[in-house]
């Protein structure tokens, strides 16, 4: 699963390596990125792309990140955006600044992949709640707040166990589950009924998926179920 999936970062660096390294590490995990090398050109691509995450250098040319931070912030669509600074000096004073004009956070360099991610991943939780309750499975697309799933664009007509059910399938995806689990997980452990209405749910989701070859919802003997999306 791709974690920053429909996530729209903005790289601005000066320095074309880590345009890259970062460009490169963000996309393979789902973020729409756009790369710019100064700041002053930055604040024009976001008006147009509106990123939630601005991974912003300090020591840029023509406009350094301190003044585009406060430029990006000043802006209306300011305060729907999170601003991640890197720093090259682990300096109080740079770091102070940065925060005062409106930055959420910051990274001093070198800094490793695994920690600007976690940051980001902070920044998603604090201010973009909502985007993780949607999750992206091939076709599907999980929207958890709203306790709908969405299949090829349309919303599928689930009743709440086709929907648990789906869920369950779904955040498995490529692990073959047995009766016994499905039935724990959706019914309840203390359910008294047959294992057989599992069938009759599986065979209720793939109508409604359309899933008459049984790709999707794959039917492994003995074994269970698995869920089969790229």
């Amino acid at each position: 699963m791709k974690h920053l999936e429909g996530i729209k970062i903005l790289l601005v660096d000066d320095e074309e390596s880590i345009l890259q390294f970062l460009e490169l590490g963000l996309s393979n995990e789902g973020a729409i990125v756009q790369t710019i090398a100064n700041g002053k050109d930055a604040l024009g691509i976001a008006s147009t792309f509106r990123p939630h995450i601005v991974i912003l250098d300090v020591m840029m040319p023509e406009l350094d990140g301190f003044e585009t931070c406060k430029q990006l912030k000043a802006t209306g669509s300011g305060n729907e955006l999170a601003i991640i600074m890197l720093t090259a000096k682990d300096d109080v004073h740079d770091r102070v600044q940065g925060l005062m004009l409106g930055a959420d956070d910051y990274v001093v360099k070198p800094f490793s992949f695994t920690e600007l991610l976690a940051r980001i991943h902070a920044r998603i939780r604090n201010q973009f709640p909502e985007l993780l309750s949607t999750v992206r499975y091939g076709l599907f697309t999980l929207d958890d707040r709203r306790k709908e799933i969405i299949y090829d664009y349309s919303v599928l007509d689930l009743s709440p166990t086709e929907y648990k059910l789906l869920k369950l399938l779904l955040i498995n995806n490529g692990t073959v589950l047995s009766k016994t689990v499905i039935l724990d997980k959706v019914w309840g452990y203390d359910f008294g009924g047959e294992q057989n209405i599992v069938e009759v749910y599986i065979r209720s989701l793939r109508e409604k998926l359309g899933d008459t070859e049984h790709r999707i919802i794959r039917t492994l003997r003995g074994a269970g179920y698995r869920m089969d999306v790229q």
